[in-house]
């Protein structure tokens, strides 16, 4: 299905009702801008249409996109999409010390993966910047913002904490000329970083902190990925943030509960910038859901670049990483995360989530269209020591076939043969059975010194067998396991049935098996919540999340190409890296069992 198609039937949620009362309701009619007809904003967000709703998703581009921004992302994109509006991509580039191009180009590309599309709805925060200065020298002239001097240390002990008020500054009640004298100052580039800062006055003894004079702007002499040099201040996000809205016209801004407490200065801020003329209204309202979280697993931008930058992982794109570039190289499909998404619904609570949850999606959405292949993950040799007398020859090549899918006959077949070596797990084969193992043995030596017969199984698609032994190394290990074929027992010829065998196992042969890589991954945290109650997350990285075997992959997958999925019968699902895969140097990755492992 096409994320961008209107949705059959959504499931309700209180987003929904938000928006469909504000639609009957009217409530964005007759929405305009303030600002004047020259201004770049003016024209930003396109024709005005109050029957439609504008919602946005604004990263900021100093890392890459994680799973829990796939909800943000499926939200915003996906109730636009339902009530025929429109979603921004906003990247919210106001700290040029931690933001890079990289990042931007990761992030444009991660939302198109997902399968959503922003058409000409491309912005960025940074070309804002006029318009916010001069928002800010109006808010200073109005005495409503005002230059603070004071040390970082200072306004810290000074802001006061839940259950003392804070102090005003003592530069607070300066003229609303001098502060805007100091404001351009700093915007002049005057002064040291950290020397200065504008806050907002808003009240010092509110028991919401947010609202203890915020900053708006601190000085930064540093080079911005898109403005270079033009600025040493720079605004800070809950300044910008609703500006930003206001200037594209954001009808609902959508945000996770951590901005809950933020929403008294957004609507401050919005509503004196109306007063004063620079906006107008009805004003963006700004609407907070409860976040994804996901057990075993870690979202936080800082503790993922330390798990980078510390060599834990791979990079960004380690199929361990809960990043979508990680998701996409494990191989996990963007229709799998958007039905998780829709899933776990929208709520006006913080939930945890099993991580389970995105791998039963994604079985959900492999399992009717992988096509099936034969892999062997830890090989183990079988020599069919009869193959001569069935067959006329060891160098005959008995052709063997079975569906590419059970249920796709459209797929058509895979085509593979037998020879008389060919490898088996090594799990297919015990020298003593314990009871209810129906896989190969060797004849077994019974409490009246006779020896029953070793076990038959069935190989898929192939003949039954007949274990006799197995060869051995000068250290007792099993290098070989030693079968018989059973005549006239080929899948799908009359008679094959009439050995009756209550085991069937996949194998290779030893003579066209293609030889791969194999990526095989567990979670990489140990602890459901490895960063709870500030405990170091580092602790819990699971020594044992990648495991790398040399196996052997049935001849249909030679020459596959990067990125293709299948299901390894018996193992689970498993795609091509698309970084490291070549067609002469196959490497597979695991994406997830055929059911829970875990639960076991």
């Amino acid at each position: 299905m096409n994320p961008n198609s209107p949705a059959a039937a959504p499931a309700s949620n209180f987003l929904r009702q938000r928006i469909e009362h504000d639609l009957d309701t009217g409530a964005f009619a007759g929405r305009h801008f303030a600002g004047s007809p020259g201004d770049a904003a003016h024209h930003a967000a396109g024709p005005l249409d109050p029957a439609r709703i504008r919602t946005r998703f604004p990263p900021e581009p100093n890392g890459y996109l994680h799973i829990g921004h796939a909800k943000s992302i499926c939200l915003n994109f996906g109730l636009a999409r339902d009530y025929g509006g429109a979603c921004h991509l906003r990247f919210d580039d106001t700290n040029p010390e931690k933001e890079e191009l990289e990042y931007v180009n990761a992030i444009k590309e991660m939302v198109q993966w997902l399968g959503w599309s922003w058409g000409d709805h491309l912005y960025e925060a940074s070309s804002y910047f006029d318009f916010m200065y001069r928002a800010a020298e109006a808010l200073v002239e109005a005495g409503l913002a005002y230059v603070d001097e004071q040390t970082p240390e200072q306004m810290r002990e000074n802001r006061g904490d839940f259950g003392k008020p804070g102090v005003n500054s003592p530069f607070r009640d300066r003229t609303p000329a001098e502060h805007l004298a100091r404001l351009r100052e700093m915007r002049d580039g005057q002064h040291a970083d950290g020397a200065m800062v504008l806050r907002a006055k808003v009240d010092m003894a509110s028991p919401n902190i947010n609202l203890r004079d915020p900053t708006l702007y601190r000085i930064k002499h540093a080079e911005h990925h898109a403005t270079g040099r033009t600025w040493c201040i720079y605004p800070m996000y809950t300044f910008a943030h609703p500006i930003e809205d206001a200037l594209e016209r954001i009808t609902h801004s959508i945000c996770t509960l951590e901005f809950e407490d933020q929403r008294p200065f957004y609507d401050w801020l919005l509503n004196h910038l109306a007063d004063l003329g620079l906006l107008a209204r009805p004003l963006p309202q700004q609407i907070e859901f409860g976040r994804l979280n996901l057990n075993y697993v870690v979202t936080s931008k800082r503790k993922l670049r330390q798990l980078v930058e510390e060599g834990h992982v791979s990079g960004w794109d380690d199929p361990r990483m809960p990043t979508l570039v990680g998701l996409r190289r494990r191989g996990f499909t963007p229709e799998s995360i958007r039905a998780m998404v829709e899933a776990t619904g929208a709520s006006k609570q913080n939930a945890w989530i099993d991580d389970t949850v995105l791998d039963q999606a994604l079985r959900a959405d492999l399992e009717p269209q992988a096509p099936r292949a034969f892999a062997v993950l830890q090989p183990l040799k079988l020599k069919l020591t009869n193959y001569a007398e069935v067959f006329g020859s060891t160098d005959h090549r008995e052709p063997c076939e079975t569906a590419a899918h059970p249920h796709k006959p459209e797929l058509g077949v895979r085509r593979f043969s037998l020879g008389p070596e060919l490898w088996i797990e090594a799990e297919d084969f015990v020298e003593v059975p314990p009871k209810g193992y129906f896989r190969l043995y060797p004849p077994q030596r019974q409490p009246d010194g006779s020896l029953s017969p070793g076990n038959k199984v069935r190989l898929k698609a192939g003949f039954v067998i007949e274990c006799t032994g197995a060869e051995k190394d000068a250290t007792g290990q099993v290098t070989a396991v030693l079968a018989t074929v059973v005549p006239d027992t080929k899948s799908g010829t009359p008679g094959a049935d009439a050995v009756k065998v209550k085991g069937t196992i996949g194998w290779v042969g030893a003579h066209e098996a293609v030889a791969a890589e194999v990526r095989l991954y567990e979670r990489l945290f140990s602890e459901p919540q490895p960063d709870a109650g500030g405990r170091d997350f580092l602790e819990f990285v699971n020594p044992n999340s990648l495991r790398i075997v040399q196996g052997f992959v049935e001849p249909s997958l030679a020459g596959a190409a990067a990125d293709q999925r299948w299901q390894f019968e018996r193992h689970g699902y498993f795609v091509t890296d698309r970084i490291d895969h070549r067609a002469d140097r196959p490497v597979f990755n695991k994406i997830t069992g055929l059911k829970d492992s875990f639960a076991k």
